[in-house]
């Protein structure tokens, strides 16, 4: 029997750390999901837990009711995943901080990543 955690890996390093066999979840980033699993099943929790750091803000904002599935699509539209970041009604649009925020987020993303893997 595999376990999985889902609530969007918010908790992903820990729930690994205690026996978790992976994740059943949505995330914007995949990669992170199998990158903090490399590294915890290589035994290298502190790797683990600076990837997952780096994207924590990111996968909090994508936990939000509401906004989440509008913020979610326009992260994939962005990365070239998906062609439309519509979402149906009665769900809502991205208005402009929102879209600044993405931004800003993103980026800080790129840049954590990009110290790390230079260290």
């Amino acid at each position: 029997m595999s376990i999985l955690v889902g609530n969007n890996g918010l908790f992903y390093p820990l729930e690994l750390a205690r026996g978790a066999d992976g994740a059943m979840t949505g995330v914007a980033y995949p990669e992170m999901l199998t990158d903090v699993y490399q590294a915890m099943r290589a035994g290298n929790r502190d790797l683990a837990d600076d990837l997952f750091e780096i994207y924590l803000p990111m996968v909090r904002y994508e936990t939000q009711p509401g906004v989440s599935l509008a913020w979610r699509k326009e992260i994939l539209r962005r990365r070239g995943a998906i062609g439309s970041a519509r979402v149906r009604s009665p769900g809502v649009q991205l208005n402009r901080d929102e879209h600044d925020d993405l931004t800003r987020m993103m980026s800080r993303i790129d840049s954590k990543l990009a110290a790390l893997n230079q260290g």
